[in-house]
């Protein structure tokens, strides 16, 4: 039974004030200016003149890329400087998925969006965290924005069929999606630069090409004609790819490289290896940026205007122990290692506003010894439980993972510990699934089990005693899990309630694909911790991208999108590529402003 006696059955995440909210919130008082004014930042001496552009870019990662793709061809001089020896950002690294209503893919596709739709879903989902001209930004340039990468670039894209909004029950939320992925690209259209681009967070399987929407199905492989039936097509890809002599790439990677192929194409140069130290000030105005290139300071004067696209701030320790609630840490992100604030740091130096420090696109993630594993699939699965270090269950599992975690931490307390928290599974589950990238019946790497990610027991008290939980309540738990999964109906949790839970789920499994019962030794635990794709805070901006003050008056010259600047999603997550859909569309906003065409 759930810790509250109520049944609890959540479409969004609501809670009052939590400590998070209120260090985030504050966190940016005081940052205000007097309008129309800079701080006077210190330049002790105008360092060396690299390049005078009318827009400069900070970051290669979606929102730059779009950004400077935007610029360039809107017939404005650009260059993009990116800290990393590589290009890509964590959109490289991600799954690619970009959530952006009514744009022309999913029209095609027949997909029954409309603007009144959008705009009554993305306000139910937001609420007030965000004004709604920001909302309105998105969702008008959205579209546009897609339709004019596709006309600058080789990218094309597909509808992720069937992954619903995360909350499809509010108002205009669609239960089969609207969230589209790259299609397959030819790395060999980059030449040279394909060996510069980011690589992915997971490997694709040697010799497929896969899709994101391919790897719920790739998990059911062994219990799945459907699952076998996608993994022969991934292969029969990858073979095709083979013989044509191409370099296949999809999700993240192909995102990446069709941008970097478009700013090829027009003549943008991306400095590698060139971090920013600060943005240049003069006239009262963001004229500029001071970079390292080449293991030395210079400055790279915009005409027109700076655009920070350089990423959230999950790898920077101080930042986060400064804005965010512990636990936390940087060990558990799975975003770019890069993406240490600099941008977000160098605009608050300039009087630039913060908002949603404390918050981040968080997921249940497992530590694993090399990288930490954001578990998708894995926790929705049937035949698994989450349960927290009294040994009961809390949540349901297969919410929208912003969701989970949010209530990890709002629930916990010296008095009773939700972080980490534990994946229970059992062997009938591990025979059935794919877990990350091992295959079911296979044993998990020692290392698994020697960094104290997963455990091991015959026994579910001995798996208790192994995770430090009361044995007594983690059996009472099994059982009353067990007996709402056969009747398939969570009346705890409302886990399955939702379309949005049943997306990574066994469709074999009834009455509730959700749900399965435990009943096969040996048992595991996984534990589970407070992971992220990235922050979701960083600098306030306008409609149009700009970055505003404390009280609300424009910095001129100085933009910003992505996670250097606060989420036009808020507080929570609207779908799959809530992330990267307004990165890359206020990156084109903040461009087409600059060039005077909007």
């Amino acid at each position: 039974m759930p810790e509250s006696a109520e049944p609890v059955r959540r479409t969004s995440w609501v809670a009052g004030p939590s400590r998070r909210r209120v260090i985030g919130s504050t966190a940016g008082a005081g940052l205000g200016l007097a309008a129309g004014a800079l701080p006077q930042v210190a330049h002790a001496a105008a360092p060396p003149l690299l390049g005078t552009y009318d827009i400069v870019v900070i970051g290669s990662g979606a929102a730059g890329m779009t950004a400077a793709l935007t610029a360039a061809k809107q017939g404005l001089s650009c260059v993009v400087v990116e800290k990393a020896g590589t290009f890509g950002g964590s959109a490289a690294r991600s799954g690619a998925g970009i959530w952006i209503p009514n744009n022309s893919v999913i029209l095609a596709a027949g997909v029954p969006d409309t603007p009144a739709k959008a705009a009554a879903y993305l306000a139910a989902v937001v609420g007030n965290d965000v004004p709604a001209d920001r909302q309105k930004a998105f969702l008008d340039h959205g579209p546009a924005m897609l339709s004019f990468v596709m006309a600058n670039s080789p990218l094309r894209f597909r509808w992720m069929e069937g992954y619903s909004d995360y909350y499809p029950d509010l108002p205009g939320g669609l239960p089969g999606g609207r969230s589209i992925e790259p299609d397959q690209l030819d790395g060999n259209i980059l030449g040279a630069e394909l060996a510069r681009l980011n690589p992915a967070y997971l490997s694709t399987p040697a010799g497929m090409v896969v899709f994101s929407a391919d790897y719920k199905w790739l998990a059911l492989t062994a219990v799945s004609a459907k699952g076998l039936a996608v993994a022969t097509e991934c292969l029969a890809r990858g073979t095709k790819a083979a013989l044509l002599g191409q370099k296949p790439l999809t999700m993240g990677q192909s995102l990446a490289a069709g941008l970097r192929a478009g700013l090829l194409a027009a003549d943008v140069p991306v400095w590698l290896g060139t971090p920013l130290t600060e943005l240049y000030v003069e006239g009262g105005a963001v004229t500029g940026a001071v970079v390292t290139k080449n293991g030395s300071p210079g400055l790279v004067r915009a005409r027109r205007g700076v655009i920070v696209g350089s990423g959230g701030f999950e790898h920077n320790a101080a930042m986060r122990g400064q804005y965010q609630e512990a636990p936390i840490g940087t060990a558990w992100t799975v975003g770019a290692k890069e993406n240490t604030g600099d941008g977000i740091r160098a605009g608050q130096v300039v009087g630039g506003a913060l908002g949603l420090m404390d918050d981040a696109w968080w997921g249940p993630a497992i530590p694993l010894p090399d990288q930490p594993w954001f578990c998708l699939a894995e926790r929705t699965l049937p035949g698994g439980l989450f349960v927290n270090a009294a040994g009961a269950r809390f949540v349901n599992e297969a919410a929208p993972y912003s969701d989970v975690v949010h209530t990890m931490y709002e629930r916990d307390t010296p008095g009773a510990s939700h972080i980490p928290a534990w994946l229970i599974v059992d062997q009938n589950y591990r025979n059935r699934y794919l877990f990350k990238d091992v295959a079911p019946t296979l044993p998990f790497p020692q290392a698994w089990y020697d960094s104290g990610a997963v455990h091991k027991a015959w026994t579910l008290d001995a798996l208790a005693g192994s995770i430090g939980v009361p044995a007594g309540a983690l059996r009472t738990t099994v059982d009353r899990f067990n007996s709402l999964a056969r009747q398939g109906d969570d009346v705890d949790f409302g886990r399955g309630d939702s379309a949005y839970d049943h997306y990574y789920t066994d469709p074999s499994i009834q009455p509730n694909s959700c749900l399965a019962p435990l009943w096969l030794p040996p048992y595991y635990a996984f534990r589970i911790v407070p992971g992220d794709l990235g922050t979701k805070g960083g600098l306030v901006t306008d409609a149009k991208g700009r970055v505003l003050r404390g009280d609300g008056s424009v910095i001129r010259g100085l933009y910003a999108a992505g996670n250097a600047s606060a989420a036009v999603m808020g507080r929570s997550y609207a779908g799959a590529g809530s992330t990267i859909g307004p990165a890359m569309t206020f990156g084109y906003v903040a461009a087409m402003h600059v060039a005077g065409r909007l």
